[in-house]
């Protein structure tokens, strides 16, 4: 169990020293206006988690958060195309991950029904978000990678 988990993170660790040092990954014509990218793992198979249904949300001046859009992760365990640059603003957002759902349909047993990453953005400068969140049936942890690809 030990040897999975230690593992799981290496995986993670690799995908994420990726992600920050080889050149952008292109995902078609989108890569100037798609400003978030999800990475899901699963941590007790040490593969990317596919179907993994995510909401991303917006908290609202009266506190209510308002759905921005859903999606699903690839069999590559990423989403893309959540947002916009356009359409990304100052302002607390949420990503809600179904994490519950995911693990019913691996037939394993888990503890936690979803997990949500709640992050503030002050400011609005063409910066893009990786937001990698590692799953196993009694834990996720998260972390949060911005790079502004518009810089040389």
């Amino acid at each position: 169990r030990e040897s999975r988990m230690l593992r799981a993170l290496l995986l993670l660790a690799l995908a994420l020293s990726a992600s920050c040092t080889s050149e952008p990954h292109s995902h078609g014509d989108h890569d100037r206006r798609c400003p978030v990218l999800i990475k899901v793992l699963d941590a007790l198979r040490g593969t990317p988690a596919a179907n993994v249904k995510v909401q991303m949300l917006k908290q609202n001046d009266d506190q209510t958060w308002q759905t921005i859009s859903t999606g699903a992760t690839g069999i590559n365990g990423e989403l893309h195309n959540l947002t916009s640059e356009e359409h990304l603003a100052v302002g607390l957002y949420k990503f809600h991950f179904e994490t519950g759902a995911y693990w019913r349909n691996t037939g394993q047993a888990y503890f936690h029904e979803c997990a949500n990453v709640v992050f503030r953005l002050d400011n609005v400068n063409s910066d893009h978000f990786t937001i990698a969140v590692l799953l196993s049936p009694y834990s996720y942890s998260t972390t949060g990678i911005v790079m502004n690809p518009h810089e040389p």
